[in-house]
């Protein structure tokens, strides 16, 4: 498998883990796994050694990794966790939802790191975001309304949108709940909400047919590691198409996207570091509590505005975090 310089560091602490005896060994360097459906971009794996650094974590020093990629298929994520559990890794660092899920499935006593995962309760990782329990703890990508907001926001730039296009994974719970969200919003607001969805990397081609036929007015992508790991092909079909969209996670808008609002993952990455370096220490990641976002991107790129003949509104320029040229 590919190696990545994405980065993360885990063991487990209490008298119920058998690595706690051992947490503060002089000179031991940790075999961290790494599992993930599509590989991440520069900027979150360098958020996250960044974060690990600050703790004393490095590569080659004290611990090392096994990374794991699935190339967005999503079939492949229970083989690759159960081959990580067979390397006897110390801990395992998971991204999105599927990739904790299999790695949750795969062992029981291992410990994983959510580094973010879309909604850790109702998709089964955790018992509770305030004790998760079991061997799973980390960052949470879910807050509520997120949906709704971002069509609010599509239809600011976009006042005329009638009907929308919403592409999403149906293979990720995460994406299912996003995707409910903004249906009930676009009810509210009288917007017809179209449902694209994709499963695998073979399924945008059938999924950019499906929008050509519905036309709508704008498109809105739920953010999931399959969604991310396309996101220049979805930002040259919307420009093709001459589509406004917004999006989940500033990559998008970076691509060509028109709009992201979103939690920002390079936050919840560099946060997760702490949670790695408290279980390296001891820390039981049964009685460490879910972290949910607290920081949040509005990234406009008023280049893909410009070549859609679109004004964006000052209301909404003046809320951005950013302002791509």
């Amino acid at each position: 498998m590919r190696r990545r310089e994405f980065v993360a560091a885990l063991s487990c602490a209490a008298a119920t883990w058998p690595l706690a005896a051992r947490a503060q060994q002089a000179g031991k360097r940790y075999k961290i796994g790494v599992l993930s459906a599509g590989p991440f971009s520069p900027e979150l794996a360098a958020s996250f050694s960044d974060g690990l650094r600050e703790f004393g974590w490095v590569e080659g020093k004290n611990i090392n990794f096994e990374s794991r990629y699935a190339d967005n298929r999503l079939d492949r994520l229970p083989q690759l966790a159960a081959e990580l559990v067979r390397l006897k890794v110390d801990a395992i660092a998971a991204s999105g939802t599927l990739a904790p899920l299999a790695a949750k499935q795969a062992t029981t006593t291992i410990p994983i790191v959510m580094t973010a995962a879309g909604d850790p309760l109702r998709s089964g990782l955790v018992a509770s975001l305030a004790r998760p329990g079991g061997n799973v703890t980390g960052m949470s990508l879910m807050a509520p309304d997120l949906g709704a907001k971002r069509v609010e926001m599509l239809k600011e730039v976009l006042p005329r949108l009638s009907r929308a296009a919403v592409l999403w994974n149906a293979a990720n719970p995460y994406s299912l709940l996003v995707f409910k969200e903004t249906q009930a919003a676009g009810s509210k607001l009288g917007i017809d909400v179209q449902s694209l969805e994709v499963r695998t990397p073979d399924d945008f081609d059938t999924a950019f047919e499906t929008a050509k036929r519905l036309r709508p007015d704008g498109l809105v992508t739920v953010e999931d590691p399959l969604t991310v790991s396309h996101r220049t092909r979805i930002a040259e079909f919307t420009a093709g198409q001459e589509l406004p969209s917004i999006h989940g996670v500033r990559e998008f808008a970076a691509a060509g996207g028109l709009i992201s609002y979103g939690a920002s993952l390079p936050d919840l990455f560099r946060r997760a570091a702490y949670y790695i370096d408290r279980i390296l220490k001891g820390a039981n990641p049964a009685d460490l509590p879910v972290q949910q976002p607290t920081k949040f991107d509005l990234v406009i790129n008023l280049k893909t505005a410009r070549a859609l003949g679109l004004a964006v509104p000052p209301t909404l320029l003046v809320r951005a975090d950013e302002v791509i040229e």
